[in-house]
C-alpha cells in the first residue's frame, strides 16, 4: 500500500491555503516526516488525510491509497489510523479491552479476539496486563498500548501527530524504535508531523519542512517530494 498526496492543500473559510499544495508519495513501510513549528498547519494536514477536518476547512487536491481516491470518503471508510501525542486510553476499560476496541471486524468470536489481543500485548511487552486499569500503566506502557490498539484496526496507512513530544528523553527513544519497527514490519505507509529533528532522523524517511514552503499570498506553488 502506498500513500499519495497529489497537490494537497487546506484552506479555512475560503482564505489562502495554510501551506502551498503538497505532492508526496509515501511507500509501504516508510515513515515520512513533515516538520514545522506549532500553528503552521501540520495537524490540519493530517486531519485532511484522515478525513477529520473541522467545520470551515476545505481540502483541495487528492489523497490516494494506491490507485483509490479516498479524498471524499468519510473517516471510517478510509482505514487510516491516527496516533496522537496523548496516548489516550479509555479509562473505563481495562488495558485488554482497550486493545479489543480497536480490533478489525474481520476478527470474529470471543476466543479469536482474545487471542489477537493477547498477542498484541505480548508484542508490546505488556504480557499479563490484560485486566489492568490503564491508569496504573507508565507513560511508555500507555504509548505502546495505544499504538497496538491502532494497529489492531489493520489501518492501510498511519498518521502520527507529534507522537513522542510528551515523553521524557529515555522513553522517547524507546517509543521511536518500537513505533517505527512495527510500521516497517506491517509494511504500511506512515506520515509523521513533528517539530523535533530527532524524530525525523530516527524515522529515516523523506522529510518536508513546511517553513520552507511559505509563499506570498496569491502565488501558485506546488511542492513535491519524490
Amino acid at each position: 500500500m502506498t500513500l499519495h498526496l497529489d497537490a494537497v492543500a487546506v484552506a479555512h473559510m475560503g482564505a489562502e491555503p495554510l501551506f502551498p499544495p503538497i505532492t508526496m508519495v509515501v511507500r509501504q513501510g516508510e515513515v515520512a516526516t513533515v516538520m514545522g513549528p506549532s500553528g503552521i498547519g501540520k495537524s490540519t494536514l493530517l486531519d485532511a488525510i484522515g478525513g477529520h477536518l473541522a467545520h470551515g476547512f476545505t481540502l483541495s487536491g487528492t489523497v490516494r491509497l494506491d490507485s483509490a481516491d479516498i479524498s471524499h470518503l468519510p473517516a471510517e471508510a478510509r482505514r487510516v489510523g491516527l496516533m496522537f501525542q496523548d496516548a489516550a486510553l479509555f479509562p473505563h476499560l481495562s488495558v485488554g479491552d482497550n486493545l479489543a476496541f480497536g480490533l478489525a471486524r474481520s476478527v470474529r468470536g470471543h476466543a479469536a479476539r482474545r487471542a489477537a489481543v493477547e498477542e498484541a500485548l505480548d508484542r508490546a511487552g505488556l504480557s499479563g496486563l490484560h485486566d489492568r486499569d490503564p491508569a496504573t500503566l507508565s507513560g511508555g506502557q500507555r504509548s505502546r498500548a495505544a499504538l497496538m490498539r491502532t494497529l489492531l484496526a489493520e489501518p492501510r496507512a498511519l498518521l502520527l501527530d507529534e507522537p513522542f513530544s510528551k515523553l521524557d528523553a529515555t522513553l522517547r527513544g524507546e517509543m521511536r524504535s518500537f513505533t517505527f519497527e512495527h510500521i516497517r514490519s506491517r509494511a504500511i505507509p506512515a506520515l509523521m508531523v513533528t517539530h523535533d529533528p530527532a524524530d525525523a532522523e530516527a524515522a529515516g524517511g523523506q522529510v518536508m519542512d513546511l517553513t520552507s514552503l511559505e509563499t506570498p499570498p496569491g502565488s501558485d506553488c506546488s511542492v513535491s517530494v519524490p
